[in-house]
């Protein structure tokens, strides 16, 4: 990899008990066209192998936080990050081979360095990647522009000017029941600033809640109306409706999984002829 002029980027991953995913994760970041300028592994408390894996891969810097929660980790992964532009991804996440030199590429911009950016995904677990991701990110992403009259970050596909973390990064909540990516936008907005959504900036992301996972769907949707409602949003009633249609729409494709995998491996019939 080499890396191209321009602003210098970081990329931030959060990192509890990720070992099964984590490499796929980091060969990704291996494989990318611009190489980052700095990758960071943040470890929350993990007790699995996640850490071992980082170490194999001699372009991670591991950073440790002590204090459960996401939001920890990131500020964590935040504060140490020495770029210009911080990247932030999940241990899930899998970047398109051109996702740093897009993320370089929008931030030569000078204008765009007071504005952060994030992206769509898609789910490389499911057996509709795309159809999934359209209906959870495209729409999510417009439905929430709606409430807060400007697109959210999601964490798992963003990235964040330095300048700009560094300036709320008192204000933003410690909470660990709200969603810490929408709440870093609501900052960002209550200083004048604006979040991008651009669809070319796209990462796979595993659905962890339609399998295993799926009773900690619900209690997962509803922390996007808590969100809103703790900052004093008075539309923060439509996030509890999105909630609803997007718990109620995951049902097909969790039909549609369970059938997918009945059926995987059965013998096809033969037609007489």
């Amino acid at each position: 990899m080499e890396r191209t002029a321009g602003p210098t980027l970081s990329i931030v991953i959060p990192v509890y008990n990720e070992a099964l995913d984590l490499a796929a994760c980091l060969d990704t970041i291996a494989q990318q066209t611009s190489a980052p300028d700095e990758v960071i592994v943040v470890d929350n408390n993990s007790t699995d192998e996640s850490m071992e894996i980082a170490l194999r891969y001699p372009f991670v810097k591991i950073v440790v936080a002590k204090k459960q929660g996401i939001v920890h980790a990131r500020n964590a992964g935040f504060d140490a990050a020495k770029s210009d532009i911080i990247g932030r991804i999940d241990a899930d996440s899998r970047l398109k081979p051109g996702w740093v030199e897009s993320v370089k590429r929008y931030y030569h911009s000078q204008e765009h360095m007071s504005r952060a950016v994030s992206g769509r995904g898609y789910y490389y677990n499911l057996r509709w990647p795309m159809f999934a991701g359209m209906l959870q990110h495209d729409i999510a992403f417009e439905y929430n522009r709606l409430i807060l009259g400007g697109y959210i970050l999601w964490g798992s596909n963003m990235a964040i000017p330095r300048t700009l973390w560094h300036e709320i990064k008192q204000e933003v909540c410690r909470r660990t029941d709200i969603h810490e990516d929408i709440d870093l936008a609501i900052h960002l907005k209550h200083r004048g600033y604006s979040v991008d959504y651009r669809k070319s900036l796209m990462v796979g992301v595993k659905m962890r809640r339609i399998h295993t996972e799926r009773t900690q769907l619900w209690p997962n949707l509803m922390l996007w109306p808590k969100t809103f409602k703790a900052h004093g949003f008075p539309a923060w009633p439509m996030a509890t409706f999105g909630a609803i249609f997007l718990y109620f729409s995951a049902m097909p494709l969790r039909w549609f999984e369970r059938f997918t995998m009945a059926t995987a491996g059965r013998p096809r019939r033969r037609r007489n002829i």
